[in-house]
């Protein structure tokens, strides 16, 4: 008899997201899925211990902008813009309705400060404008060897951003390979001590040469690696450090639906696939369980599954509560939609947490990234 086809993966992760996403996503699924399927977008993470000060004035020769400096700026001016309308409103209005015009405006005002101090200056990525699609050339090395920037998802550096880390914060990344974030998280140059860790020691093997061509020995030597199972992790360091940054496996959506190597949706790991949820939430408590009373951890993925994003987290939160006795709340990140959306599109109905969505003329994500406080 004749045995029946083999289905590639990228096929069946792409029935096994029309079939779920379109109930998700509604009218924006067909778009979404247009981006997932094309060339995926990149941003230059600028290395602040590289030599090459020529970098940056070189990328802005080609019109790519530092989005994350880029941000407040633009929101400064926008509350300011709307200051100044509202207070033309007001001159058409009754004085009663001035004075509730100006008492709004002065809350914008007061308002947009703490956001631009939540975004860290040291980060500097730089991305081409919407609908720009020119490729960025491979980084250099400066004199010393060190490579000049890092490419990257630039929505991936919105986990790191959220995490808002504080001078001299011991700071853990629990699932850190392939190195990228770990990397950003010492460009902000506030990290007093920072544990990466990944469960894969050929993964490690990649973020330690990822910090070798990116970080000098003295900075290195301020990273502990390690490749512990995450989910044991409290046994080895529980409840030590100021942030923690739970970067989970999940089923890298746009990988799945473009690569068959290393694709979850093989026929073989289907079991491993419908176990993600759990890991992902084993993986949350641990690091909730590493964090200091009064610490922060940012949870992230790269798929759009609600079942990997916010059903994991509203489990956590619960857990924490009914078997820990920790009280731990979600925090409101809906300014980081305001602020960086020129350069990302955002999903505006996330239950908990944000998510950037692919889309081609942005073609950055799909990124989840939730912040709890303990």
């Amino acid at each position: 008899a004749a045995t029946a086809p083999r289905i590639p993966p990228t096929r069946l992760a792409l029935h096994h997201f029309d079939t779920n996403y379109s109930l998700q996503l509604k009218d924006l699924w067909p778009s979404v899925r247009i981006g997932l399927l094309c060339e995926q977008k990149y941003g230059a993470l600028i290395n602040n211990f590289s030599s090459a000060e020529h970098v940056t004035q070189e990328l802005e020769l080609l019109n790519a902008t530092d989005f994350v400096s880029e941000a407040p700026q633009k929101a400064q001016v926008a509350a300011v813009e709307e200051a100044e309308r509202g207070e033309s409103r007001s001159q058409e209005g009754s004085g009663k309705g001035r004075a509730v015009m100006q008492a709004e405006t002065t809350t914008q005002a007061e308002m947009s400060p703490p956001l631009c101090a939540s975004i860290h200056s040291n980060i500097k990525c730089y991305t081409f404008p919407r609908g720009d699609i020119t490729r960025f050339r491979p980084a250099r090395p400066d004199a010393l060897g060190l490579l000049d920037y890092y490419l990257l998802d630039a929505a991936s550096l919105l986990p790191v951003l959220a995490l808002n880390v504080q001078p001299g914060d011991c700071v853990l990344d629990l699932c850190a390979a392939p190195g990228g974030k770990t990397l950003a998280l010492l460009q902000t140059g506030l990290c007093g001590h920072l544990a990466a860790n990944d469960v894969s020691v050929s993964r490690t093997k990649r973020l330690c040469q990822v910090l070798q061509s990116y970080v000098p020995k003295e900075i290195r030597e301020t990273v502990s690696v390690t490749s512990y199972d995450g989910r044991d992790w409290q046994q080895v360091e529980g409840g030590t450090f100021h942030k923690v940054l739970v970067d989970v496996p999940c089923t890298t959506d746009r990988h799945s639906v473009m690569e068959n190597e290393n694709n979850i949706f093989h026929k073989t790991r289907t079991k491993e696939r419908q176990m993600l949820p759990m890991l992902q939430l084993q993986l949350l408590m641990a690091g909730i369980l590493a964090t200091k009373p009064g610490g922060e951890v940012v949870y992230s993925t790269c798929s759009l599954s609600p079942l990997q994003n916010e059903y994991v987290m509203e489990r956590a939160v619960e857990i924490a509560a009914s078997q820990f006795n920790i009280g731990v709340r979600a925090e409101d990140l809906s300014h980081f939609r305001m602020l960086f959306q020129d350069t990302f599109s955002f999903f505006s109905e996330c239950r908990l947490g944000e998510l950037v969505l692919p889309h081609l003329t942005a073609n950055f994500g799909p990124i989840y990234f939730c912040k709890l406080r303990r």
